[in-house]
């Protein structure tokens, strides 16, 4: 199996969440085409935004749409970078919702989780420093 993994998101308003990780991630999306938008992730994985529109055209009117669970946590995206602090920052000023700041977790990561927009949990992670208190369980505490 070859090629990069693509991870998509769906969204309600295309601009505003090209907008949002476009600020979050530092960085200009790799395409941006009516109905995908895409950005190039750490470690050679893609992030895609598609209009919760364009998706429920393909799921048709058999399944549930994606936009009558707006706003419940449907996908975590957790990224491992750099800068975790200056990353959840950049999210928090463009308008995420934070749920725990950076802080070590028990796996040996620092890692800060929000909302974005959409109501998906974004997370920015990075090593824990050796000796660090790695002793919260999960990101809610």
């Amino acid at each position: 199996m070859g090629g990069a993994a693509h991870l998509i998101l769906y969204v309600a308003d295309a601009s505003r969440s090209r907008a949002f990780y476009s600020t979050v991630l530092a960085m200009s999306p790799r395409l941006d085409v009516p109905g995908m938008v895409e950005f190039d992730l750490p470690g050679g994985a893609v992030l895609g935004l598609m209009p919760e529109a364009a998706i429920e055209r393909l799921l048709g009117p058999a399944l549930p749409k994606p936009s009558s669970a707006r706003g419940v946590p449907r996908a975590e995206l957790y990224l491992v970078v750099a800068d975790p602090a200056a990353c959840h920052a950049r999210a928090l000023a463009a308008g995420a919702t934070e749920l725990s700041p950076l802080r070590p977790r028990s796996w040996g990561h620092v890692a800060a989780y929000s909302l974005d927009p959409d109501g998906h949990v974004l997370a920015f992670a990075g090593p824990a420093e050796p000796g660090s208190d790695s002793t919260f369980e999960n990101p809610g505490q």
